[in-house]
């Protein structure tokens, strides 16, 4: 697809994550020993997205100094939060960056194996049927944590559920999306919507598109679920070679609490 771009939400304080996010930032998490948010910035550039938002604010300074490597120079833009905005508020301050092209988001503490490449195709194919909004989706084993949706026929997202004790199945909203200009256009206009899944979804039901992820699929955002990160399929990154912030995180004694946790 021509003319995306990229917003990753990386602000959030990772408290479920406690102790190891007083110290470290929940989006530089390692999986594999390569920080998370360097996947997702990966799949971007490798699908050609050079044009990208990654909001900060919980150790901003350390994720700033991750982004403020050479290999993201001049397409990843640092967009610094005092205090969270929410999901919908991240996309309302950067309106004039996203005002009119199709938008990538994601929160960037799921680690995920889902084809990028097939998602966007997806979202393209289904456009002239009149969907505003692709989700990405996965089958969850605890239904009760998650934000449950319901498909029509046509694979239309017509109801969701956020974390109900009695949930209705277990497919589940995975936090990736891809959007169209309407809806940024809708969170500008709309200023008191604040999160997205609850302010800004439930206005668009019928012109949700679902795509079901059949790979791995985990919210790292627990400690028990980044340890079981650790043994799924190993990812790559398009940068092969080990640069100097690298190499410092690799010394980083995030690695051993992980793995004494």
């Amino acid at each position: 697809m021509k003319n995306i771009s990229a917003i990753l939400l990386a602000a959030g304080t990772g408290s479920r994550l406690m102790p190891l996010t007083k110290f470290w930032p929940k989006c530089l998490m390692p999986i594999h020993k390569i920080p998370l948010l360097e996947f997702w910035l990966s799949d971007l550039w490798e699908n050609d997205i050079k044009q990208a938002i990654v909001n900060t604010c919980h150790h901003r300074d350390i994720v700033s100094d991750f982004l403020s490597r050479p290999r993201f120079r001049d397409w990843v833009q640092n967009s610094r939060e005092d205090v969270l905005l929410g999901t919908a508020g991240t996309i309302r301050k950067n309106k004039k960056m996203l005002a009119g092209q199709t938008i990538l988001m994601a929160h960037a503490d799921n680690w995920s194996g889902f084809n990028l490449t097939k998602l966007l195709d997806h979202h393209k194919y289904n456009k002239e049927s009149g969907c505003l909004i692709t989700m990405l989706l996965f089958n969850t084993d605890t239904p009760k944590s998650c934000g449950i949706v319901e498909l029509d026929k046509k694979n239309r997202v017509i109801a969701m559920h956020e974390k109900k004790d009695e949930p209705r199945g277990n497919l589940a909203n995975g936090a990736i999306y891809v959007l169209e200009p309407d809806v940024i256009d809708w969170i500008s206009q709309h200023e008191t919507a604040k999160d997205f899944s609850l302010d800004v979804l439930p206005n668009f039901m019928g012109k949700i598109y679902g795509l079901l992820n059949s790979s791995f699929h985990r919210d790292i955002g627990t400690i028990s679920n980044l340890i079981l990160a650790q043994k799924d399929p190993r990812k790559q990154t398009c940068w092969e070679r080990p640069d100097k912030w690298q190499k410092s995180f690799e010394r980083n004694p995030i690695h051993k609490q992980i793995n004494c946790s």
